[in-house]
């Protein structure tokens, strides 16, 4: 009724992470336990559609073995499921308007195999879900409001064949969450999905907010700062985020003119980031936070046009 028209499902409650290490018994119990009348398949049908032949990929073939399918079955399919579930009651509130799909499996420890992207790929599309982006886990750690932690390397050469499952299965957009800040990772994602892509960023438009408060009200900055760090140990827990209060810039010594530059730094830039919630549900806090917005705002917007045409820069 709002006029939403994207939608993200995001089933990660329903996934079993357990099965990347369960042994044979256990395997069985957990492919037992799962809805094959929803998933309108069996094991033995599921095991044969994906490895009867190889999968032609851009280049190279990619050939499953039992256990791989399997193993992601008893991850993923309650994932399945439950994204059908969603799906349909979408198409029954959307009628004939079209909308955006979404899935998103990346909120794990467990990073997302080529044979696991494979089965999500084609039992959505055995069962009609037409996917405009998906979400994996991929390789490296995607903390919130920093850039990419991990090998670049490892990462492309493992992209590049997610990529190359997303062509082969309907040439949905490969989506890219906590996606504000990896500037190191930018251009081989924008590469190898041939710009068909999709990054999810939001946090840093208020990260940059922050700055402008500094710049504007070095006094009002010091105090979200602190509220921010007394709130971090609680609101950390619902993040994948790393920082070290201990590590935090000196903000009570640093002169006015330096306050902005915290912005800069990695253990900053996370618990101010994570603690937004707390900030913006403290009276005080978050009506100095938009009177100085409100009173300086060709300032932010130029902060958010600076921040941005980084990304845009390497994406491009």
């Amino acid at each position: 009724k709002a006029g939403y028209t994207f939608f993200t499902i995001d089933p990660g409650d329903h996934m079993d992470p357990g099965a990347d290490e369960a042994d044979a018994v256990q395997l069985e119990e957990k492919l037992a336990s799962l809805p094959w009348d929803s998933l309108q398949t069996t094991a033995d049908d599921l095991v044969y559609g994906l490895t009867r032949r190889p999968l032609e990929l851009d280049g190279f073939a990619v050939q499953l073995t039992r256990e791989e399918v399997l193993r992601s079955a008893a991850k993923y399919g309650a994932v399945i499921a439950h994204t059908l579930e969603m799906v349909r009651h979408l198409r029954r509130k959307m009628g004939p308007k079209p909308f955006d799909l979404e899935v998103s499996v990346d909120e794990t420890d467990s990073t997302t195999t080529l044979a696991e992207h494979v089965y999500i790929a084609a039992e959505l599309s055995r069962l009609g879900i037409v996917v405009d982006s998906l979400a994996p886990r991929y390789v490296g750690d995607f903390e919130k409001g920093v850039d990419y932690i991990g090998d670049v390397a490892s990462f492309d050469a493992s992209f590049a064949r997610h990529a190359a499952v997303a062509r082969a299965f309907g040439n949905y957009k490969m989506s890219l969450h906590s996606g504000s800040d990896k500037f190191a990772i930018y251009a081989v994602f924008a590469h190898h999905t041939k710009g068909l892509l999709h990054i999810k960023t939001a946090g840093t438009s208020y990260l940059e907010a922050l700055r402008t408060v500094a710049e504007q009200n070095p006094s009002m900055f010091r105090d979200i700062l602190e509220f921010s760090i007394s709130r971090y140990a609680d609101d950390r827990a619902t993040y994948h985020v790393s920082a070290e209060i201990e590590k935090l810039p000196p903000a009570s010594i640093l002169p006015d003119a330096s306050l902005p530059g915290i912005l800069d730094d990695f253990h900053a830039r996370e618990v101010l980031h994570v603690t937004y919630g707390s900030v913006l549900n403290h009276p005080t806090l978050r009506q100095g936070l938009f009177d100085a917005l409100h009173g300086s705002e060709n300032a932010y917007t130029d902060n958010l046009e600076r921040h941005f045409d980084r990304h845009f820069t390497l994406l491009d």
